[in-house]
């Protein structure tokens, strides 16, 4: 029930998705993630801008450690590809969007590989503008599908905890991403 009222509102959030973007810039990503996009089987991709995350946290209006979260939060911004097969994406990608958020000036704090020695990897980047967060993107890879999360505003990693379990951000306890019963493969 709950991911068809999140799906309701990103179907209402994209038609707005034209007028917000004249109003505001989109998140930077990186160019590299067109060549995941290219060779995904399946894609799928959002932002949402400040007022539709807004409008979104009211489908879950108890939980003001969300509505905190948000308050700092100017827009979301998700790209997730499947690939048809195991490994079946460029590894080069991957490397080449790591090496363009270095480029940009932003700050990698977790990298972690897959423990079975594939090209599947866990990064959370940063990009500081007065020693305070301003941007974080979350890159997931596993062995057949590739998630990046890029969350732009003024947000604490709290925040970005809170966040987990909404707009496509993985939910996170104990330090380990959960498995969403919602999400069907």
């Amino acid at each position: 029930m709950r991911f068809f009222r999140t799906a309701a509102l990103v179907l209402i959030s994209i038609s707005a998705a034209g007028l917000a973007q004249a109003q505001q810039p989109r998140e930077w990503v990186p160019e590299a993630v067109d060549a995941l996009r290219q060779s995904a089987s399946s894609k799928t991709e959002f932002t949402l801008d400040h007022s539709m995350l807004v409008l979104a946290s009211k489908l879950d209006p108890n939980n003001q450690d969300l509505r905190r979260a948000i308050a700092g939060v100017n827009g979301i911004s998700v790209h997730s590809y499947r690939f048809p097969g195991v490994w079946a994406y460029d590894p080069d990608a991957l490397t080449a969007v790591k090496q363009q958020y270095k480029d940009a000036g932003w700050t990698q704090l977790l990298n972690n590989h897959d423990k079975d020695g594939g090209p599947g990897v866990t990064e959370l980047w940063i990009r500081l503008d007065n020693k305070e967060i301003t941007d974080v993107a979350v890159l997931v890879a596993k062995s057949n599908d590739v998630n990046l999360i890029v969350v732009s505003g003024s947000i604490s990693p709290l925040d970005l905890v809170h966040l987990g379990g909404h707009f496509g951000i993985p939910k996170i306890a104990g330090g380990e991403s959960e498995p969403n019963p919602d999400h069907r493969r």
